[in-house]
């Protein structure tokens, strides 16, 4: 593979090397690879997701899409999985958009979605203690 001169062979290199390699020729910011992805959830119907176990911190990224903005609604919360009690509101929402947010406890989990007209997706990355030094809360 050639890429503005410089040639790079990756066909040996596991997917994170090579993704790495792409991301240094190409002069983009290593930044942009938040945590390591534990969970990812995708649906467009009310569900209790499968269990995911995480250490304090990490995040979770989430994104609704609809074609019914305003009359959509998510709301999404955090169940301890092995009680089932409720561990707190993590998302209420009526419109499309994406965000993320940090959270700085650990154990096994799962979110409670409930949702109407919309089609989200939410990942869960653990984080290091460097990395979610780097966010900061959004104001309002």
């Amino acid at each position: 593979m050639t890429l503005s001169g410089m040639e790079l062979t990756m066909h040996k290199a596991s997917g994170f090397v090579a993704k790495t390699c792409m991301l240094v020729a190409l002069g983009l910011p290593l930044a942009s690879q938040a945590g390591e992805l534990v969970r990812e959830f995708n649906g467009s119907r009310s569900t209790d997701t499968v269990e995911f176990e995480v250490r304090a911190p990490w995040i979770l990224d989430w994104r609704m899409v609809t074609d019914y903005p305003g009359q959509m609604a998510v709301d999404i919360s955090l169940v301890d999985a092995r009680t089932g009690a409720f561990e707190g509101s993590v998302l209420k929402t009526k419109w499309p958009g994406n965000g993320v947010r940090l959270f700085h406890n650990s154990g096994r989990f799962q979110f409670k979605v409930i949702s109407n007209l919309a089609n989200w997706t939410l990942k869960v990355e653990q984080l290091t203690p460097e990395e979610a030094e780097q966010y900061t809360p959004r104001q309002r």
